[in-house]
């Protein structure tokens, strides 16, 4: 594998890992009753980016 591929591999695994934290912190603000908050409302905002860079990914192939 060559390098570029080892950083672009790097940096998916970083962008999973990102929204699964994003959406377990939601999840956790959401049954706090706490959807108004300028956090969570950040934290929306980060998840539909990172969501958005997933689905480039997947509509290119690059993941399934």
């Amino acid at each position: 594998m060559s390098e570029r591929e080892e950083r672009f591999e790097r940096m998916l695994q970083e962008i999973q890992a990102e929204y699964a934290s994003i959406e377990q912190k939601m999840a956790a603000l959401r049954a706090e009753g706490k959807t108004k908050t300028v956090t969570f409302r950040q934290l929306m905002g980060n998840k539909l980016m990172y969501q958005s860079m997933l689905s480039m990914y997947r509509e290119h192939g690059l993941i399934e």
